[in-house]
């Protein structure tokens, strides 16, 4: 594992750890979150920590053509009154995914450094959001990085409803023209959704294709 400095760099994905870890600080510089995210990498780490940088082996994702809806899910789109947009409130997204509660973690792993970092990134395009709504009340939503390069790196949802987030992803995926959502990490949830494991070897050479 690698203590990074104040010069921009990572070493090589294969000298991660059997858990995903690559590298220990460094900054969430623009310079470096575009650097980590054309690299397969992604910070994760909680307030008490320093920056932790990841890339799983293997990588979870979803690609669009197999998201799975169930035939309640289908039903429930077809009689809710949400309303999707993207990139009307990225800042409410991040701010509230950082709020809710998770199993298992006692602290958030998106700080106030993460949320501003991640500000500036949607700021200049590289980051979006997508918001639920219900009227005019933010109910649930995702954000996660674009490169520009058909794979949307997902980082977080949150919600305050029932099936409002699950109504968000889905009404994303479908409307998309990504090749590919990466989801990092293993969840039930998302694999009920289709998601799946693919080794970092693969999920890289679909990331720089």
């Amino acid at each position: 594992m690698q203590y990074l400095t104040e010069d921009i760099w990572f070493p090589d994905v294969e000298e991660a750890t059997a858990e995903g870890v690559l590298a220990i600080g460094g900054d969430l510089s623009v310079e470096r979150l575009l650097l980590a995210y054309k690299s397969g990498i992604f910070p994760w780490f909680d307030a008490s920590e320093p920056i932790v940088w990841w890339s799983p082996n293997p990588r979870f994702v979803l690609f669009p053509e197999q998201l799975k809806v169930s035939k309640s899910m289908r039903q429930f789109l077809r009689n809710c009154d949400y309303t999707v947009t993207v990139n009307q409130d990225f800042r409410a997204v991040i701010s509230s995914c950082s709020k809710i509660k998770r199993s298992g973690q006692n602290d958030t792993w998106i700080t106030n450094s993460m949320i501003e970092a991640y500000v500036k990134l949607h700021e200049l395009g590289y980051a979006k959001s997508i918001e639920v709504w219900r009227g005019d009340k933010l109910v649930a939503g995702l954000y996660g990085v674009d490169l520009g390069n058909h794979v949307f790196c997902g980082e977080s949802m949150f919600t305050t409803e029932s099936n409002a987030s699950k109504a968000g992803f889905i009404t994303f995926v479908q409307n998309t023209n990504y090749k590919l959502i990466d989801c990092q990490v293993y969840t039930s949830h998302l694999e009920s959704l289709g998601a799946k494991e693919i080794s970092r070897k693969a999920f890289l050479e679909l990331l720089n294709n």
